[in-house]
């Protein structure tokens, strides 16, 4: 029975009655078939409470393969004395519905930083599906201010709080208008084995920031136990006062909850920033100084202290910085431009290197490609010849009325196997139209405009998820916008634009003079 609930620790929990059928099959494994007579269940159930006091048998898998995960002997903690010195990320699903576009009600993936000394929650994004990228922009987001928004109070500005806010400003004047929300530029981040975290984009990221990148061993979540904790604590102090929460599971679920008035991502992702900044001046109760045992300090406070011996370094990050953090891939630059998944890329500044080789032996002198998953209109060329980026912009960019990313691109892909890449580009411009339409008016077997569920839902989490890139290149040429849509070359001669007339200023008092 010891060995039937050690194999039970990894397995899909079950019943005790099929611990005592896979305890007769063990002993006739190794004895024979009949040669051990089992005891009564009564005793078999006491002895299944004494063997599996503590394991969570018959409980909870997710308990269940934590407890037999720990290690043996005293736990350990790595503890860090200045802000940024080891920091954990991690990702979960926020236990809220959404409302998407045409709304299509559905779970986001929340993505949060966490800094151990301080307890500062230095970033957090929320998409409908995490990706490699999200995680690079979270470090993107870790190291600039975080600005204060219209509507916000202003105690929540970093000169009403905690904040070394003069002596900071001395040293980088963003944080003039910023919220309360201290910028830490990571030395260590702490990860798991999700593929997100691993992937060869984020640890390119973490290079080029010059950032330590420490994985944690499998199924070892205490690793990184802060961020866990962190992510637990935005469900108990924000997602649950949300309408739409779901709880963490179908148990704790209410009935007709997509039916309430549910807020859209870009909104939740708002709310969630200005939840943040609250979040850094409320005392925490693993901040305690041992010159005052009694008093909890806030993230803030602690970060303050803390600032004082560690010292603080702005890292302003350029547009070509934020190039820098997206995936990146390698391709050769063909005569009719760039080629990847189907599309073609192209721009005139592609012209001297047009079928040359890259000079880059590693990678068969290939040229290296960044690209924005959530924005397949435009890619990035690095030229490993002069330096620098070129932006080259999609050939079909004209048939669709605006970026879409690459979700729904696969998703066409899959649906017609053997299409063009014009007929791929109609067909997703097509799909997006018609999600945006909205239901069919005649109301048809086809419902939403002809659209199926797996169509909608496809349609509404690729409007939901902006690009990734805060940056603004060139803009496209003007073939390759789309009908309709203006450009610097649409612009008329300047000889036939209007005669401007100039309007007289108001005055309230010649006015007011007027009426009497």
């Amino acid at each position: 029975m010891r060995k039937a609930v050690t194999e039970a620790a990894q397995d899909s929990t079950r019943t005790a009655t099929y611990l005592f059928w896979r305890t007769g099959q063990i002993l006739e494994e190794d004895h024979g078939r009949g040669a051990v007579e089992l005891p009564s269940q009564r005793s078999l159930y006491r002895l299944l409470e004494k063997l599996s006091a503590g394991k969570h048998t018959t409980g909870s898998a997710r308990t269940r393969r934590s407890l037999a995960d720990r290690p043996d002997g005293p736990f350990g903690e790595r503890s860090a004395a200045a802000p940024g010195e080891l920091m954990q990320m991690d990702s979960t699903p926020l236990d809220v519905l959404v409302r998407l576009d045409d709304g299509v009600p559905a779970r986001v993936d929340l993505t949060g930083m966490i800094d151990v000394a301080t307890r500062s929650l230095t970033a957090a994004v929320l998409r409908p599906t995490t990706k490699s990228v999200d995680a690079s922009v979270l470090l993107a987001r870790t190291v600039t201010p975080e600005p204060m928004r219209p509507g916000w109070a202003q105690a929540l500005a970093m000169s009403r709080s905690a904040l070394p806010f003069r002596r900071l400003l001395d040293i980088d004047a963003r944080l003039e208008h910023a919220a309360a929300r201290p910028v830490i530029v990571p030395e260590t981040i702490v990860v798991d084995q999700g593929k997100v975290f691993i992937s060869r984009n984020f640890r390119a990221s973490c290079n080029f920031l010059g950032i330590n990148f420490q994985p944690v061993h499998d199924a070892s979540g205490w690793e990184k136990g802060h961020i866990e904790r962190m992510l637990g604590s935005v469900g108990t102090l924000f997602a649950q006062f949300l309408a739409g929460y779901t709880g963490f599971n179908a148990e704790r679920r209410g009935r007709h909850v997509e039916q309430q008035p549910l807020w859209s991502l870009l909104e939740l992702q708002e709310l969630l920033d200005e939840w943040i900044v609250v979040w850094q001046s409320r005392p925490h109760d693993g901040l305690r100084d041992p010159l005052h045992p009694g008093r909890m300090f806030s993230p803030n406070e602690k970060y303050a202290a803390l600032v004082e011996t560690a010292g603080y370094v702005p890292v302003a990050l350029s547009a070509d910085d934020f190039i820098e953090l997206l995936p990146a891939t390698w391709r050769a630059i063909n005569a009719y431009g760039v080629k990847i998944k189907h599309r073609t890329y192209d721009d005139q500044a592609l012209n001297p290197l047009r079928q040359q080789r890259s000079g880059v032996k590693d990678r068969k002198d290939l040229w290296e490609i960044h690209y924005d998953p959530y924005d397949v209109s435009r890619i990035w060329v690095r030229d490993h010849w002069n330096g620098g980026w070129i932006t080259l912009f999609w050939k079909q960019l004209h048939r669709v009325a605006a970026p879409f990313g690459e979700l729904a691109w696969d998703h066409t892909r899959r649906t017609l196997p053997g299409a063009s890449e014009e007929q791929l580009a109609d067909a997703v411009a097509d799909l997006l139209r018609r999600a945006h339409q909205g239901p069919a008016d005649s109301g048809g077997a086809g419902g939403r405009a002809g659209l199926s569920r797996r169509d909608r839902r496809v349609a509404a989490r690729t409007k939901s998820s902006p690009p990734s890139t805060p940056i603004a290149p060139k803009e496209p040429p003007a073939d390759r916008l789309a009908d309709g849509e203006a450009g610097p070359a649409d612009d008329a001669p300047e000889e036939n634009i209007a005669k401007v007339i100039p309007m007289s200023i108001f005055d309230p008092f010649t006015e007011a003079d007027k009426r009497w």
